[in-house]
């Protein structure tokens, strides 16, 4: 039975709380835990796959809990994460080998969830980024919901960056309705030293949100590499970061690159 709790408090956590009611209402449908498989759709596409096995395993292990007192142990859970992330929680995230020692989420679960999550303003740093599936589905649907998506980037080395792959023209092409900004060359460097490069990695919805990481916005960083980061959720630091970024915009530190 605790392998059942814990696998549960780990989806409350991991899950947005209208995913949650979503699945939890899907099992109060279900005769028994042998029909576990008629609610995997509603997981979602970004769910871990790992985790919903272990739900699977772990209530299988326990036949006798009813569906119903799962769907409320979802939903007993999800009010919990929500209560703490009120209060201000931090999260380890990571994309590498794992351990089986610590509980860490995954780069592009946790990235999917801040864009999936904002509902007005929504800013991605990174210094370079290639097309990545999952994270392209979930800025469309941002873009469907009228959230307005700002994304800094590093210029290419053809643009004066330093990077070779030309992100922003692929991201325009892309997304060509979201504004991508850069750092402005006339601020990048003194005269007769080396300008800067955008190397910061983060990710903010409606400041209430923070995704900080090591993390390009790359297939490779999201799959293969060996990533950290951590996801703030509430208290004061993903309104300063929303603060710090759209100051740079007013200051004129980073322009379009149609004002560039």
């Amino acid at each position: 039975m605790d392998e059942l709790l814990a696998v549960i408090a780990e989806l409350g956590l991991e899950l947005h709380p209208d995913r949650i009611s979503t699945i939890a209402s899907k099992i109060e449908t279900l005769g028994s835990v042998e029909q576990f498989a008629l609610t995997r759709s509603s997981f979602g596409p970004n769910a871990d796959k790992e985790l919903v096995g272990r739900l699977d395993r772990a209530w299988r292990e326990n036949k006798d809990t009813s569906p119903r007192d799962v769907a409320s142990a979802l939903r007993g859970a999800s009010a919990a994460a929500v209560l703490r992330e009120n209060r201000g929680a931090v999260e380890l995230v990571w994309t590498g080998p794992s351990t089986g020692q610590v509980p860490v989420r995954h780069t592009e679960q946790v990235l999917c969830e801040v864009i999936e999550t904002a509902k007005r303003r929504l800013f991605l740093v990174s210094f370079v980024a290639y097309e990545v599936d999952s994270i392209i589905r979930a800025l469309r649907g941002a873009i469907g919901r009228q959230v307005q998506i700002d994304v800094l980037l590093e210029s290419s080395d053809k643009h004066g960056g330093r990077v070779t792959y030309d992100s922003i023209k692929a991201m325009k092409s892309i997304l060509p309705s979201i504004d991508v900004y850069v750092w402005s060359s006339e601020k990048k460097s003194l005269p007769g030293h080396l300008s800067g490069a955008v190397h910061a990695k983060c990710a903010v919805a409606d400041g209430e949100l923070a995704f900080i990481t090591s993390a390009n916005l790359t297939s490779a960083a999201m799959e293969r590499n060996m990533e950290i980061g951590v996801l703030v959720r509430g208290g004061d630091l993903p309104f300063e970061l929303h603060r710090h970024l759209e100051a740079l915009i007013s200051t004129k530190i980073i322009k379009t690159v149609d004002e560039e």
